[in-house]
């Protein structure tokens, strides 16, 4: 009898969590929909029109003046909804949603390198606490509607539905998954994805031709390949966080001026790297020969160094007040260092630049377990002890950095010790 009580116990539960993720799916989906949708349009609209970069230091200050008159706490983005889930306390604002879409479109309508992560999964974030607080959730419930909407925001934006739950789970603790949003994130991250694709999105498809069976010296550039992956994470977030920090004790009054320098410098860098293809997404380029993370499955697709360049434009862009996510320039820094290596190991071009794109997003998010699943939903599942290599072994190269700040460490890659209950 006690038995079939527990059963109708956690039937009982999720039924629960499946009908609050239908509310947040359905709005997550939709207004990552929207935001993909404006997304396309404001890139095709500034490829058109070249002379939008020079008013990129104009738009950092519409930016910073936006989130300092209404943005309030909100400006702290995807930390603030880590916080919260950590210790839920003033909730996370509902204007962060539109002030977040808004300002990412005008970074990039101007040129900035960013990406799109941080503004979906703060969509989900944001909706999701605001039902949190309809539904007068107990603050164990805030948190795992929290995840959800992760969980929902990063499924939906990218087409990965499985990775988007695994990565609402691992992101928050270096070292440790708690199981107990499992369920409610996979739930609300499927049905978000659904609902994007059902207004007729569509997200870019990428293919790994079968070349090789298991082979050892193939696997050792794998694990070479890994370090330069996490060393890349590494870099990545210590330059996007030391220009912040930096640029804040250099400008100590008049703070929009933080945004005006990161835009005359990301022009200044675009004359130097001869071409306007690190700026905004990257994912393709306005010509179809250009650099792009498509291309860089291609051999010969992008430079020795689009890598470096890349992870430059989108440090200053980011540390300086602009508006964006880093995942999708860390999968244009990985693919690109992975067409590189490949080139200059004389192994396959698609598989590491694969590699790349799951790895570097590994290193720099601690989220080894979600980016392995990544590369089999975005690359099938061929690969897969190949992307575990990668993403593992970048994962401990990367060091105990990422991008997210308010990411706590709960267990030590040096030595295993746990540091947090």
């Amino acid at each position: 009898m006690q038995k079939i009580f527990e059963q109708l116990s956690v039937t009982k539960h999720l039924l629960f969590w499946t009908l609050l993720a239908i509310p947040v799916s359905l709005t997550a989906g939709s207004l990552v929909a929207l935001f993909l949708w404006l997304l396309d349009v404001v890139t095709r609209f500034r490829w058109e029109h070249a002379w939008l970069l020079y008013l990129l230091p104009l738009a950092g200050v519409v930016i910073h003046f936006l989130y300092k008159l209404w943005g309030k706490n909100s400006e702290a983005g995807n930390n603030l909804i880590m916080d919260e889930i950590h210790q839920p306390g003033g909730g996370v604002p509902a204007r962060m949603a539109p002030l977040v879409l808004i300002t990412t479109l005008i970074t990039h309508l101007f040129g900035g390198s960013a990406g799109r992560e941080g503004t979906a999964v703060q969509i989900g974030g944001s909706l999701a606490s605001l039902l949190g607080k309809w539904f007068r959730l107990s603050k164990e419930d805030t948190r795992i509607i929290l995840m959800m909407g992760i969980a929902a925001g990063f499924g939906a934006v990218f087409g990965t539905p499985l990775t988007g739950a695994i990565f609402a789970l691992e992101v928050l603790a270096i070292g440790r998954i708690k199981y107990n949003a499992l369920v409610p994130c996979l739930i609300a991250s499927v049905f978000a994805d659904i609902v994007c694709s059902a207004w007729g999105l569509h997200h870019t498809k990428y293919h790994i031709r079968i070349v090789t069976d298991f082979d050892f010296l193939l696997l050792g550039k794998i694990i070479l390949g890994g370090v330069a992956f996490g060393l890349a994470g590494y870099v990545f977030a210590l330059s996007s966080h030391s220009i912040k920090s930096f640029s804040n004790r250099l400008i100590k009054t008049h703070k929009w001026l933080i945004p005006v320098t990161g835009g005359c410098i990301v022009i200044l860098l675009t004359f130097i790297a001869g071409t306007e293809d690190y700026l905004g997404l990257g994912v393709t380029a306005s010509s179809p020969d250009g650099i792009s993370i498509v291309n860089a499955f291609n051999e010969n697709g992008v430079t020795s160094w689009s890598w470096l360049w890349k992870l430059v434009f989108t440090a200053v862009t980011l540390g300086t007040g602009f508006k964006g996510g880093e995942v999708t320039p860390l999968f244009f820094i990985g693919a690109a260092l992975g067409n590189t290596i490949a080139m200059l190991t004389g192994a396959p071009v698609e598989l590491f630049a694969g590699l790349g794109f799951i790895a570097v997003f590994a290193a720099a998010t601690n989220t080894p377990i979600a980016c392995t699943i990544m590369g089999v939903e975005l690359f099938g599942s061929d690969y897969i002890l190949y992307y575990a290599v990668a993403c593992f072994t970048a994962y401990y190269f990367s060091g105990h950095s990422g991008i997210y700040t308010s990411q706590r460490l709960a267990v030590s890659k040096k030595d295993g010790a746990t540091l947090e209950d």
